[in-house]
């Protein structure tokens, strides 16, 4: 489960549903994350992805 007495200001995320989202504040508790596409050419928002994602247990 995340750590959020330490979130990294610097990674806004709304994820809820993510391991790494800091309950109760919009942001990430990774130091660093890694963000990809699905899209051969990535054109518009949808087409990237937060390859750090992992989905909260429980």
């Amino acid at each position: 489960m995340a750590n959020c007495n330490n979130p990294n200001k610097s990674i806004g995320c709304t994820v809820t549903q993510c391991e790494y989202h800091c309950n109760g504040q919009n942001y990430c508790t990774l130091e660093k994350i890694t963000v990809g596409t699905h899209e051969a050419n990535p054109t518009v928002i949808e087409c990237t992805d937060c390859e750090s994602f992992k989905a909260k247990q429980g």
